[in-house]
């Protein structure tokens, strides 16, 4: 008989815990081979193909288009191997060898496949709920799984103490238990609760850290909550459905009347409540779209850079007539075309080699600065998908035309959606260019964990004192915000003269050369 294995969706790498299923690249009944795509999935950081490990015939898909899964949850099942059982019963065995030889022990090819393989092992019956592999929804390592062993008796359980098979992953700051304290009975210095003992035992459901300090931050105990994911498993959007619960409890709480209050201040309590619950439905009635996949990873880092980056903002206008006039130079000299942007990372990588405190991060817990030494540069491009910043590595090694070169290739690949992860981290310093949409300036928001970004504005001919003159000259806004930690105002504004002086002035550039 064939042997039915479960592929999870893997872990993608770069702390990735989720992913969004874009578009189903098989169906059911499907014959696919060893490392076939099988699935278009959407995380924070790309669009990725993920192909399965086994050679079969697909014989379940979970989760529909759109729908977010976590890693570890089930992907497809693929039915593998063809023995018929002999005498005794060896085919399962002889199956069971053949479904090993036509799997790959890949996860994803070229993401996250340095790590050994996930051990596998048998799963004993007493950890099966349904026929299915009762650890597909628990937080284990990311890989294939064998079913094995007959199904259980109508209502067996997981094994106490134990979520589909695991070790329960306590949360220090909602549900663990006191140390050496038995389960319901309070640790000393802890007053019990009042009331029926907690029904909730045994481990959370649950394997996104996100999740986990999602629930922390807004006071949410994981245990009263219903997961709605496979297995029980409990997502991101269980935590928010149960914050938006508390804080519609915490309204009526607060409009309620004290035991004086007249009949007058009722009234008014009243009407206050009507008021604030039209406000609210009027709120609830409005388009919501989901902060998830590149949307989502954008806007967590900008929050983020928001909290923990003091930054500061300093800006000029320089003449950008002659660095327009070079570029037409170099252009008609012949050769591959030079971009505007390439020479503007040029003078980036120079104006770094002089004030190396702007390619620098904050180690906060070691209270260091790390000033680094290479220019790995970022630069902004608008997409289909949002905006994303691919990163040009040793930038500061590249001549202008490999920078136009890179630029480009990186640009493609972001509106084609086939950005790797590598391709969007690891930067030290960002590019803006903002200018293209229309508008000639900008507080750029610190890419965390950088500690600087150069905006650049709209280049259009403005009257300009030249030579003692009134003139129409090509006049650009640069801005730098800056992380105020690494450097004060003095090299902020050192660092943002010199790239005015080499806009104004390419040939200040052939002193670096």
């Amino acid at each position: 008989m064939a042997q039915v294995l479960e592929f999870r969706l893997p872990d993608l790498g770069e702390g990735l815990t989720e992913a969004e299923i874009v578009r189903w690249l098989v169906a059911e009944g499907d014959v696919v081979a060893v490392d076939q795509p099988v699935v278009e999935v959407e995380t924070a950081k790309a669009m990725v193909e993920v192909p399965c490990p086994y050679a079969g015939v697909v014989t379940a898909r979970f989760g529909e288009e759109g729908t977010e899964l976590p890693v570890g949850a089930p992907l497809i099942t693929v039915a593998v191997g063809a023995a018929e059982p002999g005498p005794g019963g060896s085919g399962a065995s002889e199956g069971s060898a053949a479904a090993t030889e036509e799997s790959s022990g890949n996860v994803l090819v070229g993401y996250g496949t340095g790590a050994p393989a996930a051990r596998r092992r048998r799963i004993r019956p007493s950890a099966l709920s349904g026929g299915r592999p009762a650890d597909a929804a628990a937080g284990s390592a990311p890989g294939p799984s064998v079913t094995a062993g007959p199904d259980p008796a109508p209502g067996m359980a997981p094994e106490a103490g134990s979520f589909a098979g695991h070790e329960p992953v306590w949360d220090s700051a909602v549900e663990s238990p006191a140390p050496d304290a038995p389960r319901g009975v309070a640790a000393p210095g802890i007053v019990a609760p009042a009331g029926p003992a907690p029904t909730h035992e045994g481990p959370v459901a649950v394997i996104s850290p996100l999740v986990r300090r999602l629930a922390r931050e807004h006071g949410v105990d994981l245990r009263e909550l219903k997961g709605s994911g496979p297995d029980g498993l409990i997502l991101r959007a269980d935590v928010e459905h149960a914050v938006r619960g508390l804080t519609a409890a915490a309204g009526p709480q607060r409009l309620a009347p004290q035991p004086e209050t007249s009949a007058v201040s009722l009234s008014a309590s009243v009407s206050a409540s009507a008021s604030v619950s039209a406000s609210a439905h009027a709120a609830v009635a409005g388009e919501r779209v989901p902060l998830r996949g590149v949307r989502g990873a954008v806007a967590e880092k900008l929050s983020r850079s928001r909290r923990e980056i003091p930054d500061a903002t300093c800006w000029v206008d320089a003449d950008a007539t002659e660095l327009m006039a070079a570029r037409r130079a170099m252009n008609a000299s012949g050769g591959p075309k030079i971009s505007l942007l390439a020479l503007l990372a040029r003078i980036c990588t120079a104006a770094l080699a002089r004030y190396p405190e702007l390619n620098s991060t904050v180690d906060l817990d070691a209270r260091e600065i790390v000033r680094l030494p290479e220019v790995h540069l970022g630069f902004a491009a608008q997409t289909d998908r949002g905006l994303v910043v691919p990163v040009v590595r040793a930038a500061h090694g590249r001549t202008a035309e490999s920078l136009t070169e890179e630029f480009a290739r990186l640009t493609d690949k972001a509106r084609q959606g086939s950005l790797t992860p590598a391709d969007l981290t690891g930067g030290t310093f960002t590019l803006n260019n903002y200018g293209v949409f229309g508008v000639d300036g900008s507080t750029p928001i610190i890419n965390h964990p950088e500690a600087a970004m150069l905006g650049v504005g709209r280049i259009v001919p403005k009257p300009w004192v030249h030579q003692g003159e009134l003139a129409v000259r090509q006049v650009v806004q640069l801005s730098l915000t800056f992380d105020h930690r690494v450097c004060d105002g003095g090299t902020a504004g050192g660092f943002l003269r010199y790239v005015a002086d080499c806009v104004e002035q390419p040939a200040v550039l052939l002193r670096t050369l």
